[in-house]
């Protein structure tokens, strides 16, 4: 396994900036708004050829445990605790702040390699604004300024000095076995919760409130001898109903997981019927030509009737893709699954 930074800090501090700029994309959401970011997201660093690395990106710890800036701080300590190191991600503008000094305190405990990130260093004496975080007694300290790409060179050497010994192991991008599995729909018809199910594990945040996931967060897993790679996305709604600069982000990161994607599961809510939010989703596949497979989610707690008139409703509505095949799932208890992979494969 290739080592694992973390990228840690409060809200609105540049970590995705610098997320994008270490990894030289734009694969995490950047915007002025605090608390763009909320689940994992995983990149990989190469600008050390011989000591590539796996980066994570995390939400900004905001001091709430509670609602969704509580589950956006989990995922965050869950980043920091699997980590070979932390990069702890500060305002070098905005100097310490009671919410950085709870941060550190939480840091110092796990005994993780850290290295201090003064970031937004353009512009005033980095000198100064590193003097000002001296108290947090952290040997290793870089100003940078990822908005701009410099002291990066200086942070990467830090950041090599500090990870474990090198392995064999090839980065989880190169390889051509896994299939790309996007897993696609409108707000709040189970997608995390999908594949959290599918991961064993609580990955990505799942939450009653539509639009909780913004970004389009990649995981890779192994089930029954075979490889994939799984991509949770935000769910697509209607151009009209897009407003936020943030939301429109999201919608082409979701579109990007598409393109990306060689199978793309669309999921419908069982209890809801096909609406004109999902034929947008479907579009989208359709405009990418990517194989299909539609998942009828929240199948449990149906009656007879019920079922009958979800199966006649979909025929109906998504005669123009007769060809995908239709699964009966929930993800919330896990039934149906094995019949999700089966067409899966087929599709693929």
């Amino acid at each position: 396994m290739l080592p694992l930074v973390a990228l840690v800090g409060r809200p609105n501090v540049g970590k995705s900036t610098l997320f994008n700029a270490l990894t030289r994309s734009r694969d995490a959401l950047v915007h002025d708004e605090p608390g763009v970011t909320r689940d994992r997201h995983y990149g990989v660093c190469r600008l050390l050829p011989e000591r590539p690395f796996v980066l994570v990106d995390t939400g900004g710890i905001a001091g709430e445990d509670s609602g969704l800036a509580g589950a956006t701080a989990r995922q965050a300590r869950a980043a920091a605790e699997e980590a070979d190191v932390v990069l702890f991600v500060v305002d070098g503008r905005e100097g310490p702040s009671a919410l950085d000094d709870d941060i550190l305190a939480w840091l110092r405990k796990l005994a993780t390699p850290t290295v201090l990130v003064v970031n937004k260093a353009d512009g005033i004496d980095a000198r100064a604004a590193q003097a000002e975080f001296a108290r947090y007694g952290i040997a290793a300290v870089q100003a940078v300024s990822s908005a701009h790409r410099t002291g990066l060179d200086a942070l990467l050497a830090q950041v090599q000095a500090r990870l474990p010994e090198a392995g064999a192991a090839q980065a989880p991008d190169d390889d051509p076995e896994r299939i790309r599995i996007a897993f696609v729909g409108r707000p709040n018809v189970g997608k995390s919760t999908l594949v959290n199910r599918l991961l064993g594990e609580e990955r990505m945040i799942a939450s009653e409130v539509p639009g909780t996931t913004r970004d389009a967060i990649a995981v890779d897993l192994e089930r029954d001898g075979r490889k994939y790679r799984l991509v949770d996305t935000a769910g697509l709604r209607r151009r009209a109903r897009v407003e936020e600069a943030v939301e429109k982000f999201s919608v082409v990161k979701t579109l990007q997981a598409i393109e990306d994607c060689q199978v793309a599961v669309l999921l419908l809510d069982a209890s809801e019927g096909v609406t004109d939010q999902d034929a947008t989703v479907l579009g989208a596949v359709l405009d990418a030509g990517r194989a299909l497979v539609i998942a009828l989610n929240k199948w449990d707690g149906r009656s007879d009737y019920e079922r009958q008139q979800a199966e006649a409703l979909a025929a109906r509505k998504l005669a123009f893709v007769d060809w995908a095949e239709r699964v009966r799932i929930s993800a919330l208890h896990g039934s149906g699954l094995r019949e999700l992979f089966r067409a899966i494969h087929r599709a693929h």
